[in-house]
């Protein structure tokens, strides 16, 4: 037992006391803090549409990613199209803003459903995993950006969580499995699907349109956004 969490034998891992759930909000609120003070490409900070976009973008993964087709007994679930949300942020705003409200909303789940077996897991594990769905600004003027970008956000959250299961989850693996070939499997069972069939969904037209729409109410007055395509 400890002031910040005490681990539980029932599910191998650490429960958040109130304090340290009282520390989580915190660096909640720091990173929401960043978010503020992030400044675009013009060197222009972020305006209050900019920032009620990401709010809403947030609470829009947030509300998706409990609703679950599937969940895997150390972390992880199938959901309804969570992390688009997120990459879409990235994607209007660049992988700077996109990578630090990723950030933020990984810090979000961390509170409100937490899985703690290791400080440096839940740095992997929430927080720049999540952070890493931002990277679809890297494709924000290409061609097909949207589906490239998401593509890339949701590979480097696989990246991450992989690298906390090789390191942290090891034992875990069936008898003569090699772990990092348990961690690739296991991550893969519910990322891959909700990956699939995001993309699937954003090469319908009528998709395509409306978020074409979203971004032209997202993006500053003055600036003129390319299409999706």
């Amino acid at each position: 037992m400890s002031l910040f969490f005490n681990w539980s034998d029932a599910d191998y891992s650490y429960i958040p006391t109130f304090a340290g759930y009282a520390v989580m909000v915190i660096l909640l609120i720091a990173v929401f803090a960043m978010i503020l003070t992030l400044r675009k490409d013009n060197h222009q900070k972020l305006s209050a549409k900019e920032m009620s976009f990401c709010a809403m973008a947030m609470a829009l993964a947030m509300v998706t990613s409990f609703i679950k087709f599937a969940s895997l007994p150390f972390g992880g679930s199938i959901t309804l199209f969570s992390m688009f949300f997120i990459a879409l942020i990235g994607y209007i705003y660049g992988f700077r803003i996109g990578i630090v409200t990723g950030m933020a909303y990984g810090l979000l789940g961390l509170v409100t459903g937490p899985y703690i077996y290791h400080p440096v897991q839940v740095l992997l594990d929430y927080p720049l995993a999540f952070g890493m769905l931002g990277l679809a600004g890297l494709f924000t003027a290409k061609r097909h950006g949207l589906i490239a970008g998401y593509a890339l956000g949701v590979f480097g959250r696989f990246i991450m969580h992989v690298i906390s299961g090789y390191i942290f989850f090891a034992s875990s693996a069936p008898e003569g499995m090699h772990p990092l070939i348990y961690s690739l499997g296991y991550n893969a069972t519910y990322i891959l699907p909700e990956a699939i069939a995001t993309v699937a969904l954003l090469m319908i037209p009528a998709v395509s349109n409306a978020i074409n729409q979203i971004r032209k109410l997202a993006e500053p007055d003055e600036s003129a956004p390319a299409a999706v395509h």
